[in-house]
């Protein structure tokens, strides 16, 4: 039988006990990146977005990249030398993640005891002093590192896949003006 899963309470214990700084800002909960970027005001650090895909063998991904990434699936999955992706269902998101849809997040991964999930990162991400991630739940933003991400994954032994997602955009869709 799997772990409980963790709460944001324990979430904060366990950067407390890696000795990551983090921040956490409470606000309505949000669903979508729009949404997310109407409430939040402005909170310091890059605002990511988390991404729950199951490739079409069965594997489970995450790709975590700055929010304003609009990437072509296609090109994603031939990068990664993976099958075509799907985002990934509900059940199975709560299932090995913890999490419902709109709480997708990094920090998740730690739920993931059997380390099903591939993360993969948005090298550019990296780049920045603070990322912001829901820690769990979508109604609070957290900021941490990107050093400190780095570790929390490695803690929830996980190898994330580092990759430059810059070239990997789709074409702006005319209705999206």
């Amino acid at each position: 039988m799997p772990p409980p899963l963790m709460t944001p309470e324990e979430l904060f214990a366990r950067f407390d006990e890696l000795g990551t700084a983090h921040r956490t800002y409470s606000h309505p909960p949000v669903f979508t990146v729009a949404e997310a970027t109407a409430l939040r005001g402005s909170l310091p650090g890059a605002h990511c977005k988390s991404l729950y895909f199951k490739d079409k063998k069965g594997a489970f991904w995450l790709a975590v990249m700055l929010e304003e990434r609009r990437i072509d699936l296609k090109k994603l999955a031939a990068r990664l030398l993976a099958p075509r992706f799907s985002f990934g269902g509900a059940t199975d998101l709560h299932r090995l993640l913890g999490v419902r849809p709109g709480s997708v997040t990094p920090f998740a991964l730690l739920n993931d005891v059997g380390h099903l999930v591939t993360p993969v990162l948005d090298a550019a991400m990296l780049q920045y002093d603070l990322l912001n991630y829901h820690p769990l739940v979508n109604d609070r933003t957290t900021a941490i590192s990107a050093a400190d991400l780095l570790r929390l994954i490695d803690a929830s032994g996980h190898v994330p896949r580092i990759v430059d997602l810059a070239d990997l955009e789709r074409e702006p869709d005319l209705r999206e003006s």
